[in-house]
């Protein structure tokens, strides 16, 4: 795989961290559990050996699109070929409990019928981990013991196996059938509240409830309302919850200009910034 220009991205999150998905299906940069912690995937820096988690259908001169359910931070990012129509939905609940941090992941045929690949390749602490996988009844976990120890489970809907370290699936689906992904940090001895057969359909109907009324609150009725309310739910997103302060940027060591020395970690508040907001 290629890198992808960096406009091909959009972003979900869970008002603690974020993760960007491009328009090939590909989440290629996120950090757990916090804005400023070690990465998980960083494929965007490094697309040999920084992990990602790629979803998406084998459809031959698919054209993509991509676009958010109106009034959420829920990313939609849509595949549109003769041979079929397939979409692929992304969010992150924000959840009440402590360190709950879930990326939820659905494909869906939308015309024909569609095969998809799906690969989740983590690879923990800036690239430096890959951790060991294992299967588990329903999905891989995997566990990381290094400098920055963390657990991932990823629960599937369909069959998975596991191919040098990641879990890898391929599955078929008829017009309007779907399958889904959640990925979440684990802890030893914790229910997974993701466990329960309705997860995605009740995570998905709080992830809409929540967005939509936070953004209720916005009074402004002028123009580009719809540009207005979207650059206010990015800024949110950029919010820390637990901590009330906004990052500058959530990725770090992407230059100012292509082969520029500014290569800075902006997962900082800046105080002058942040006023702005």
């Amino acid at each position: 795989m290629s890198y992808q220009p960096i406009e091909n991205y959009g972003v979900i999150g869970d008002l603690c961290t974020v993760a960007l998905v491009g328009m090939n299906g590909s989440i290629d940069f996120m950090c757990l559990p916090e804005f400023d912690s070690p990465s998980v995937f960083a494929a965007l820096l490094d697309h040999r050996r920084g992990g990602r988690f790629q979803l998406a259908p084998l459809l031959d001169g698919a054209r993509q699109r991509q676009l958010y359910l109106p009034g959420t931070c829920v990313l939609l990012t849509r595949f549109l070929a003769t041979t079929g129509i397939a979409e692929v939905s992304d969010f992150m609940p924000v959840e009440d409990a402590e360190g709950e941090h879930n990326v939820v992941r659905r494909a869906k045929t939308v015309r024909g019928e569609v095969r998809f690949r799906m690969l989740c390749q983590p690879r923990v602490d800036y690239a430096r981990e890959s951790p060991a996988a294992e299967h588990t009844p329903d999905g891989v976990r995997f566990v990381a013991s290094g400098n920055h120890p963390i657990a991932l489970h990823l629960r599937a809907s369909v069959p998975l196996r596991i191919e040098a370290g990641a879990a890898v699936a391929e599955f078929t689906l008829r017009a309007d059938e779907s399958a889904s992904f959640v990925l979440e940090q684990i802890r030893p001895g914790e229910d997974s509240p993701s466990a329960a057969p309705d997860y995605v359909a009740d995570a998905f109907k709080r992830t809409v409830n929540f967005w939509r009324r936070w953004l209720g609150r916005s009074s402004y009725q002028g123009r580009w309302r719809e540009m207005v309310n979207r650059s206010a739910l990015t800024l949110k997103l950029l919010t820390s919850r637990p901590h009330g302060s906004i990052v500058a940027s959530p990725t770090f060591g992407l230059p100012e200009e292509v082969g520029g020395q500014r290569n800075w970690d902006y997962r900082y508040t800046w105080i002058r910034d942040a006023s702005f907001t």
